[in-house]
């Protein structure tokens, strides 16, 4: 069982998106966090976009998302919104695969001009999923550099980043602690 899932939305082979996300998790490990990574390229396009909620790829899917203490979903802005295959995942795992679960959504954009597409895209997706959303970072294209072990080069996003990674650990380790305890 994985303590947190970081699910990449990218259908690209090398993206920023999926490069910042791939940091996180470096970042979540070095807090002692168990991190399964699943990216959109690795379930079978098939099961996805025929819908077969009942395979075993989903099936594996839904169970590690179901178990993870936290999750982390990101994507690339594609036409004002999150990428149409990470909505074809998304729409077939259970209605309310995310109950309960602390998610930190995660969006990267050409522009600023895309930056809402986090809150009215994203955001209620996850929440029609029973995800208890966290304030969420959106990263401009500029402030990535995805040929780097750290690829967020712009210094303030960098700490906003950070910051918003803490405030997602803490819940969860709370979220964990109340669970134990009770």
């Amino acid at each position: 069982m994985s303590e947190i899932v970081v699910i990449s939305g990218s259908p690209s082979a090398f993206s920023r998106s999926e490069q910042v996300l791939k940091y996180l998790g470096n970042l979540l490990k070095q807090e002692h966090f168990s991190v399964t990574h699943i990216s959109i390229k690795d379930v079978p396009a098939e099961e996805v976009f025929q819908g077969k909620f009942d395979s075993p790829a989903i099936h594996e899917v839904t169970e590690l998302i179901q178990n993870a203490k936290g999750v982390i979903v990101g994507s690339p802005v594609y036409k004002g919104a999150y990428s149409g295959v990470l909505k074809a995942l998304l729409d077939i795992l259970p209605q309310d695969v995310l109950k309960h679960t602390p998610v930190l959504p995660l969006m990267t954009g050409g522009s600023a001009s895309h930056l809402l597409a986090i809150e009215y895209t994203l955001k209620p997706v996850l929440a029609t999923l029973k995800g208890h959303n966290l304030k969420g970072l959106y990263l401009l294209d500029r402030q990535i550099d995805k040929r780097k072990e750290n690829p967020i080069i712009d210094e303030d996003i960098l700490q906003r980043t950070k910051k918003q990674l803490q405030y997602f650990t803490e819940i969860v380790n709370r979220q964990a602690s109340t669970v134990f305890l009770t």
